[in-house]
């Protein structure tokens, strides 16, 4: 008798934690974002993550013999909600968390930032996956609350800067989506 309420008991206690582990996963509410770059509607958010960092610029050639500054890539540490590190959002665009998980995507939408000198928002389709983490099961990512980030103007780019790279730094929260 003693060990079936002991049996009872720890089913319990399993139970109660993996409801508050659930309930906690789904807890993140979606951010607040125009249609045009809203997660689908069948998708939660699993992750938010807080980048701080470097946008980087090549000046290139552009159309009509003209030079303009090419976004090369990111360059930016995630960070948690208490601040700490736990990743890297880098060329691709890629995100890699210290868990190991890694996505790649491409841009599906953008809206301009409510900051006129900020990177715009996005919404990103995760076409790649690697590793086991947090980021296995994500199929959307959103980059909003853009600081920073833009290019310098284009006049600052000439054929005596061809190749040369700028660093911009920005900051932007990331929100990862899952099925």
């Amino acid at each position: 008798m003693l060990n079936l309420l002991l049996v009872m008991k720890t089913l319990l206690y399993a139970g109660l934690l993996l409801g508050a582990a659930l309930s906690d996963a789904q807890s993140i509410p979606r951010p607040d974002v125009p249609e045009k770059i809203k997660a689908p509607a069948n998708e939660n958010v699993v992750l938010v993550a807080h980048a701080s960092g470097s946008q980087i610029y090549t000046c290139q050639p552009a159309t009509g013999g003209k030079y303009g500054w090419a976004l090369k890539a990111p360059d930016a540490e995630l960070h948690d909600e208490k601040g700490s590190v736990i990743g890297h959002h880098f060329a691709g665009p890629t995100w890699k968390l210290n868990d190991g998980s890694e996505v790649t995507g491409k841009a599906a939408a953008k809206i301009d930032s409510p900051e006129a000198d900020s990177v715009p928002w996005l919404l990103v389709t995760v076409t790649d996956h690697s590793g086991n983490g947090m980021l296995t099961r994500v199929t959307t990512i959103q980059r909003i609350h853009t600081h920073g980030g833009q290019p310098p103007p284009a006049a600052t780019c000439t054929g005596a800067q061809e190749n040369e790279e700028t660093k911009r730094a920005y900051t932007a929260d990331y929100y990862f989506y899952a099925k």
